[in-house]
């Protein structure tokens, strides 16, 4: 059956979210139950992974947007709301618990509910929505259904679940291969299964009796229309013409007019005359528009409340370009052109903060977690931006007096034989072992640690089990700050030159230590070119030639032999460097370099920092 943009009433819709750890198979789910259900025509070729409309999404394997699709199945509207499995993205969840009457519980038949599952989990249950629990790869021959079913039930008692919510029904299938079944032993043909539970256990939108009325739980963007706020109707219902009016956080109420309605169908959206209640809607026709804003009929209505989302714990500094190579690579290098894309940014991702200095050209920019501004970095960069930035920091608070930081509680799953090098790096960074338990897939290891003390350790989770790692984490609490971190034991290789560096340099300066750049490219003085296995930072010269004169000497003239550079992700790099570092974000470049380019004030600044300590 094709997507069609007729109205459906409230009792013919049903408004589900699918919540998951990080690559159990969301994406690849939606996609199945896109299929199934007739969105694509038969002759149309079906894209992999849909829903992650973001480069970033498909090349990373996970979601960041929540988005909305919707499935015509057999007389029903099934609204379908992807969500993030990050706990960076964790406002991206809390706002879509406002659009649905139930979830999709995914886990993996191998590893069953894990960290970032819970998290979402209790918000979900929090929310009174009702849950039907996937079990997603079972045809895998590691496979272990029954031991992930009472897993998923000790979540439901650990988390407080009414009977109601205790008493979900099981779903057994495989996204990949297109099929679920209530029972273990199923026919494994189709999806209906899913379908059928979906629309017999999630109970239909509960309507006003009312004039129209809408939270804004997200914002979108199209080059026709300019803004569109997205929401679930409350109450009412709403044509494109309308004049409705948007109800302030600041308490103002602004009158509007309706320029389009859209409704979400398949992968794309279709304009529509009118939407009732119960259904997801887009809404254009506001120059400025924010998310936990109220739509509504009338001005006179109270606003509706909004959901409180969990505290930015992350800041990093991002600073205008004022390097040698500034502006060679991307077109917005300007102040102004960086703040006023992070201020865009805070418009649609409302758990990233933009505070401006006395510097006109230094952000300060606080998240969730590193990932996430890690991710804004990344987009900006591909979008031509030019931006510099420092490693994260944590928000403090002071409680009773008493200076406390944030604390994450945090889940290792690793190999039994790369334990030993996993703790040791644990017990660096201040963790305090919370339990253990060895399984046939190797060891999880559980722990309370520092947000501080947590910032780099995925990177070096990858490094030191060859990538076999998997980490998860969720904030806890803020508790009095701990003691002193050190998370990197070297030094750094920094030029001392501006030019091009040549393999002649390079070959000396990698008997020092390892190196971040290779024969042929741009350097300045102050980048930093490589690491140092002592803990002092060493100038070097790497853009000296070979001294040439009209004597062969033996030996000498053999090719030089040279290492593969260490390459750093976005991520890596911006959790590798130290205080006095930051990292050079340009489209095509990922440079290091010190905050201070010259040597000379560098050394005056640390002389002076040590007299007064």
């Amino acid at each position: 059956m094709s997507a069609t943009a007729t109205i459906a009433t409230a009792d013919k819709i049903r408004n589900i979210a699918i919540i998951a750890h990080v690559d159990h198979g969301k994406t690849t789910l939606v996609d199945c139950l896109l299929q199934q259900s007739g969105t694509y025509r038969e002759n149309q070729a079906v894209p992999v992974r849909a829903m992650d409309s973001m480069d970033l999404e498909r090349e990373k394997g996970i979601t960041i947007k929540a988005k909305n699709t919707a499935i015509q199945w057999n007389g029903y509207t099934i609204n379908i709301v992807d969500t993030p499995g990050h706990a960076d993205f964790g406002a991206e969840v809390e706002r879509v618990m406002k659009m649905v009457d139930g979830v999709l519980l995914l886990t993996d038949a191998v590893g069953g509910p894990q960290a970032q599952t819970r998290w979402v989990l209790r918000k979900a249950l929090s929310h009174g929505l009702k849950t039907i629990c996937v079990i997603n790869k079972v045809d895998r021959e590691t496979s272990r259904p029954d031991w992930v079913h009472d897993k998923v039930l000790e979540l439901f008692l650990d988390l407080e679940a009414s009977d109601d919510q205790f008493n979900a029904p099981f779903i057994y299938g495989s996204a990949k291969n297109g099929w679920a079944d209530r029972e273990l032993d199923g026919p494994r043909k189709n999806m209906d299964a899913l379908f059928e539970t979906i629309v017999e256990h999630i109970p239909a939108p509960q309507v006003e009796d009312n004039d129209f009325r809408m939270l804004v739980s997200n914002i979108d963007w199209d080059d026709f229309v300019g803004r569109l706020a997205i929401g679930r109707i409350l109450s009412g219902k709403v044509t494109s013409g309308d004049t409705i009016y948007a109800l302030r956080k600041n308490g103002q109420r602004e009158r509007v007019k309706i320029t389009k309605l859209i409704r979400f169908t398949g992968l794309g959206v279709t304009p529509v005359e009118e939407m009732s209640a119960g259904d997801i809607v887009g809404i254009a026709g506001f120059d400025e528009i924010d998310i936990g804003e109220t739509l509504a009929a009338s001005k006179e209505v109270e606003p509706l409340p909004f959901i409180t989302i969990d505290p930015a714990t992350i800041e990093m500094e991002f600073h205008v370009n004022d390097g040698p190579l500034a502006g060679k690579d991307g077109k917005k290098v300007t102040s102004r052109q960086i703040r006023d894309r992070l201020v865009r940014e805070t418009k649609s991702n409302i758990s990233i903060h933009i505070k401006d200095t006395d510097e006109g050209t230094r952000f300060l920019v606080s998240a969730r977690g590193a990932m996430q501004i890690a991710v804004l970095l990344e987009t900006m960069r591909r979008e031509g931006y030019e931006v510099m930035a420092s490693r994260p920091t944590v928000l403090y608070k002071e409680i009773d007096g008493t200076l406390c930081e944030p604390y994450e509680q945090v889940w290792v799953e690793v190999p039994g034989d790369l334990l030993g090098a996993v703790m040791e790096n644990l017990s660096n960074r201040k963790a305090q072992i919370t339990n253990m338990e060895h399984h046939h897939a190797g060891v999880t290891v559980e722990a309370v640690i520092s947000t501080r003390g947590l910032i780099g350790f995925e990177s070096d989770l990858v490094t030191l089990t060859s990538g076999h790692g998997v980490c998860s984490h969720m904030f806890l609490d803020y508790r009095p700050r701990g003691g002193e971190i050190v998370t990197r034991q070297t030094g750094t290789l920094v030029s001392m030159e501006t030019g091009t560096s040549m393999p002649y340099s390079l070959d000396i300066i990698q008997a020092r230590g390892k190196l971040f750049v290779s024969p042929g490219e741009d350097i300045y003085n102050g980048q930093i070119v490589g690491e140092s296995p002592r803990k002092e930072d060493l100038p070097v010269n790497p853009c000296k030639a070979k001294h040439l004169d009209n004597m062969r000497s033996s030996g000498n003239d053999k090719n030089v032999q040279l290492a593969p550079p260490i390459r750093f992700s976005l991520e890596r790099a911006i959790e590798y460097i130290a205080a006095d570092e930051l990292v050079e974000v340009t489209p095509h470049h990922l440079r290091l370099r010190k905050r201070i380019l010259d040597a000379e004030q560098r050394r005056k600044i640390m002389k002076r920092l040590k007299r007064d300590d």
